[in-house]
């Protein structure tokens, strides 16, 4: 069957599986005809999967002077009516962030009487550092530390192990608490009653599988760049901007095109924030082929043995003659008017996937009499590796922020006793608008990727993971109760704070 790629926007997992695709193509098989079937809202809200549910249990000890020596997590995440929850990424986030020499994770696929749950960007990895991140600040207040200094005191480096047992390569957290604390945010006052300030970090360890491009030289000495990823996040510039590097060109001379899978090499799944890192990958090795190809055809031309041909930041020069010596461009247009052609594909599948670690700071009003909770200031410091596009990369910094303090404070799916969803609708189901949020201000925190030829990290799904226990936090100290249920919404606020029922 042949796929054919849309301009989806957002994905954040939800759309990477097929709900009534199957359906629609028997149907067709069986009449003979085409055959349309369209969900509805509420079928879209009960039927396409949420987020699991997730029970937590967890400790960690310390020593007086704030080393963290163990951790003991129980984690039991809902599947739905069938197997298949994320406790797995959950067991393997939660504890990253942290050199913690003494480790113990229980994670359980609890099957419960409602729907499926699907991925949800960094699927797992929220709620476990909402428990992770609070029991941690806990730990700083008991022993007397800032605590961003404490987080750095017991961070992650390279060569640490991580919850599965894989030394870390070079990685960024420590970089992004250093430039936490020198931030103007950070550095800032906070006054008010029932205001206050949270931190808190998180972990994605992101995705490899397999990419593969085909790029091919036009008559103007322009670069088509074919590939198989749907855009969701930017990856077509990103893309474009890699091989762009690779063959010393300007962007603009590429020129992008997302084709169905008739059309390219094979590709996996749009999603675990991959493409920009494997498909980017894809593109360097199409990039450094088809700078051979084109410096072999120049010697044809040239009439020079291929050894004295050479590539030197977007220009083809003969090594023994300085008089022979042309751009990228040029050397396009005279290798298509001699009649060749010149094309080039890359597959890969790549094994340096480079983790990312995000620190976010958020600054927070709890009104006492309605519970509600207004964002005041909220900025994300990240290491995205090397930011290809850095517009972009911010862009995904504030959305997967965005989302998170949608999940600390309002999103849930309210069932019944039976299973029954009972606010399948966006009247019901409250999402944050920019009429509840300030602006979002980035740090972007670059500390190259080794595992990728220009230091790629993926950064869709990392931001998503510090909000909740950052709020979380925020409110503790706003209210000096610690909220250990999500949402943590206005009713929860004041049955918590107030003991109303």
């Amino acid at each position: 069957m042949k796929v054919i790629p849309l301009e989806i926007g957002g994905g954040f997992g939800g759309k990477t599986l097929v709900y009534i695709d199957p359906v629609a193509a028997l149907l067709s098989k069986k009449s003979g005809r085409p055959v349309k079937v369209q969900m509805d809202r509420i079928e879209v809200f009960e039927g396409s999967g949420p987020t699991s549910g997730t029970y937590i249990k967890m400790r960690i000890g310390a020593t007086k002077d704030g080393r963290v020596t163990a951790l003991e997590s129980h984690l039991a995440y809902e599947a739905g009516a069938f197997p298949g929850s994320p406790v797995g990424p959950g067991a393997m986030t939660h504890a990253a962030p942290y050199d913690i020499e003494n480790v113990k994770i229980d994670g359980f696929d609890v099957v419960v009487n409602k729907p499926r749950v699907a991925a949800y960007r960094a699927p797992g990895a929220p709620t476990a550092a909402f428990a992770t991140e609070q029991v941690i600040d806990e730990l700083a207040e008991k022993v007397g530390m800032d605590p961003l200094q404490f987080r750095l005191l017991n961070s992650s480096r390279e060569g640490t192990r991580g919850p599965g047992g894989r030394p870390f390569r070079r990685i960024g957290h420590e970089e992004c608490l250093r430039a936490a604390l020198e931030s103007d945010h950070y550095k800032s006052p906070i006054e008010g009653p029932t205001r206050a300030r949270g931190v808190a970090s998180g972990f994605w360890f992101n995705a490899g599988l397999k990419s593969s491009v085909t790029v091919s030289l036009n008559q103007d000495g322009t670069v088509n760049l074919i590939e198989g990823s749907t855009d969701i996040g930017g990856t077509r510039a990103s893309l474009a901007m890699q091989l762009a590097e690779t063959l010393g060109i300007g962007v603009a001379d590429v020129k992008p095109t997302v084709v169905d899978t008739d059309s390219v090499g094979y590709n996996d799944v749009t999603g675990g924030s991959r493409v920009t890192f494997a498909s980017g990958w894809a593109v360097y090795e199409a990039g450094m082929e088809l700078r051979k190809l084109i410096c072999q055809r120049m010697a044809a031309l040239w009439q020079l043995p291929e050894d004295k041909v050479s590539f030197e930041e977007g220009r083809i020069v003969a090594d023994d003659d300085p008089a022979k010596a042309v751009s990228f461009k040029e050397a396009g247009v005279q290798i298509m008017r001699s009649g060749a052609t010149v094309v080039a594909s890359g597959s890969v599948a790549p094994r340096g996937v480079g983790g990312a670690f995000s620190t976010q700071i958020v600054d927070l009003e709890v009104d006492p009499e309605t519970g509600k909770v207004d964002i005041l200031r909220y900025t994300v410091v990240q290491d995205v590796g090397t930011a290809v596009h850095p517009s972009y990369v911010e862009g995904q910094m504030q959305g997967g922020a965005v989302q998170g303090i949608g999940w600390a404070l309002n999103e849930e799916y309210y069932y019944d006793e039976s299973g029954h969803l009972l606010n399948s609708s966006f009247l019901d189901y409250r999402m944050p608008t920019a009429l509840d949020l300030p602006m979002i201000d980035t740090i972007i925190v670059e500390v190259p990727n080794p595992g990728h030829p220009y230091g790629v990290r993926g950064v869709g799904e990392v931001p998503i993971v510090p909000p909740l226990p950052a709020i979380a936090n925020a409110i503790y100290r706003a209210t000096g109760v610690r909220q250990t249920a999500l949402p943590i919404s206005p009713r929860r606020i004041l049955e918590t704070t107030l003991g109303l029922e």
